[in-house]
């Protein structure tokens, strides 16, 4: 059975470029392609799809707060951002609302191929240059041999971003550790505020990079 793919992108000729080349590829099939995400959480019901191209910039919503809502309604999808951008704040943004991979609109279409086949594997694609910046802020987050100690985590909430590199959910977490959904919320925004990042995938990067958990 194909892959069913949806695309988001606002440039009428090169989504219809995207919704051919896919088309013509063993395997795939576009079952949607839309120029903005305003309806996204609808479409995405309708669509169904295994998997998801998205812009950045486009009308009304961009394309990172389309990912976070379709990451409320389809987690497990995963969804490629496929942008002209490669500044670190869009990048980082994207990361934290749950994107699955980020490729530039330059990348050639045998690596733009081979990112969707990774991110269906259950990968995280990325173009050279993104991962670059990625692995540069790994190896920042490394200049500290015990992050632990410098941010004073304790070790509930310790335990509990180890339950979130599992990917747990907060009300997973909860459930886990037999506390309230708020307390496990107020945990996690008072581990983000001592670690000085804005989600959970920061975390997650900051305390894999130390292997403090």
């Amino acid at each position: 059975m194909d892959q069913k793919l949806v695309i988001y992108e606002d440039n009428e000729a090169l989504r219809n470029s995207l919704v051919y080349l896919l088309n013509e590829q063993d395997g795939y099939k576009v079952v949607g392609d839309f120029n903005n995400v305003n309806d996204v959480k609808n479409q995405v019901r309708q669509c169904q799809p295994d998997l998801v191209i998205m812009d950045i910039d486009m009308p009304g919503k961009d394309g990172i707060t389309g990912v976070e809502e379709i990451k409320e309604i389809r987690p497990e999808t995963p969804i490629i951002m496929y942008t002209q951008f490669e500044d670190d704040e869009r990048l980082f943004k994207s990361i934290c609302a749950g994107a699955d991979g980020y490729i530039l609109k330059k990348t050639s279409p045998e690596k733009f191929f081979d990112a969707i086949k990774e991110a269906l594997s259950g990968g995280a694609p990325m173009s050279p240059l993104i991962a670059k910046k990625v692995i540069n802020s790994f190896k920042a987050a490394k200049d500290n041999n015990n992050l632990q100690i410098k941010y004073d985590l304790t070790n509930r909430e310790a335990e509990i971003l180890h339950l979130l590199t599992k990917g747990y959910s907060v009300k997973l977490i909860a459930h886990e550790m037999c506390i309230a959904y708020d307390t496990a919320r107020s945990h996690l925004r008072n581990t983000y505020r001592k670690l000085h990042v804005n989600c959970g995938k920061e975390a997650i990067a900051i305390l894999l990079a130390s292997k403090i958990i």
